[in-house]
């Protein structure tokens, strides 16, 4: 029998395949000074950036032909948006705390925004650094002069809008703020925004919470950074919006019984917090796409009131715009939500009523 070297054939074994070199990058850290955040981030450890609510950006300029974030392996949904291709969407794995972003880009300067899209309060994503080409360097982007705070629920969110049809259950993966009217209009404006929302939230009341109101509605939690974290509270020099629209109250009156007087009242307290924090900016209440009968009277009565009241009292900076409710012509995402093509008319209704309200035009 022939001797066998077990030796020479291990290693002859190893050397049968063909091992790739382990590829040089360029780390930088989420401190780093040539990158930009639009959200509410919590940066109490410089080189971890926690963040939750769908809307929060990453802004950048590199060089070299692809870019990869490390992050916290988490599942979250992001949208692209590199130079001028048209954007596109990217998630987070559980398994892997490396999200390539983009590869085989064309020597040179190249312009990023890295968009958080999905709801992540109940998954808390973290960014730690990007990993470059080696040799490749980032330097800061210049951010927009125009600024909007959108405050809101569901609809804000973009929830389900990839959805096929109305019966399409929730998912993280179906849901898109890139999509929502907000997030449409704040790039016809080319407005740096930032977005406090999630879904089922309300001005006193929750999804189907009790008459007498819900814990962890938008009032209670809106100066948190985390939504429900009450230990770290958002410092609002940091983004100083010349709008804020808020477009709650469907799911204050989305079941029956609901209480109109803390609606009202809800309202009332949410303004003065509102000019507290912003004394300058203009203030917008939004109705729809959701509400529809008893409700939208309610609340439609409700914010008329308020805004009525507000100008009595001397604050002319208050305003108010009605989105058309959504009636199935344009289809419907997850659970019934507006459809992209439900939040595209929105946001031309949207647009145009706030290109009255500010002055502003959208680009062309």
């Amino acid at each position: 029998m022939r001797q066998v070297n077990y030796k020479n054939w291990i290693v002859g074994i190893a050397l049968s395949f063909v091992v790739q070199p382990i590829m040089a990058y360029e780390r930088v850290s989420a401190n780093s000074k040539d990158i930009v955040y639009t959200g509410r981030i919590d940066n109490s450890t410089p080189t971890t950036i926690k963040y939750v609510y769908p809307g929060t950006a990453i802004s950048t300029t590199f060089t070299g032909t692809s870019i990869k974030a490390v992050m916290k392996p988490v599942e979250a949904y992001y949208m692209v948006e590199i130079d001028n291709i048209p954007a596109y969407k990217v998630a987070s794995s559980k398994k892997d705390s490396v999200l390539t972003i983009a590869t085989d880009l064309a020597e040179g300067k190249h312009s990023l925004k890295l968009m958080l899209v999905s709801e992540s309060y109940h998954q808390r994503p973290e960014f730690h650094a990007f990993l470059l080409d080696d040799g490749a360097t980032l330097k800061k982007t210049k951010m927009p002069k125009r600024k909007i705070e959108f405050i809101g629920n569901s609809i804000t969110c973009g929830y389900g809008v990839e959805a096929e049809s109305a019966r399409s259950r929730f998912s993280d993966s179906n849901s898109n703020h890139y999509y929502s009217y907000p997030a449409i209009a704040a790039r016809a404006f080319n407005a740096e925004a930032m977005v406090v929302a999630r879904s089922g939230i309300g001005i006193y009341r929750n999804y189907n919470g009790p008459k007498k109101g819900s814990k962890d509605n938008m009032r209670d939690v809106y100066e948190n950074i985390l939504y429900t974290d009450y230990s770290n509270k958002w410092n609002f020099s940091n983004f100083t919006p010349q709008v804020v629209c808020v477009n709650l109250g469907t799911n204050d009156t989305s079941t029956e019984p609901y209480d109109a007087m803390l609606i009202i009242q809800g309202y009332q307290e949410f303004l003065k917090t509102l000019r507290s924090h912003y004394p300058k900016a203009k203030i917008v209440f939004v109705t729809g796409s959701m509400l529809n009968g008893k409700s939208l009277e309610d609340v439609t009565t409700i914010l008329d009131l308020v805004v009525a009241e507000a100008k009595a009292n001397g604050d002319k900076n208050v305003f108010r715009i009605d989105l058309t409710p959504s009636d199935g012509s344009l289809g419907y995402g997850a659970d019934w939500h507006p459809s992209i093509a439900q939040n595209i008319k929105s946001s031309e209704e949207f647009i145009s009523a706030l290109e009255e309200i500010t002055g502003w035009k959208r680009k062309k």
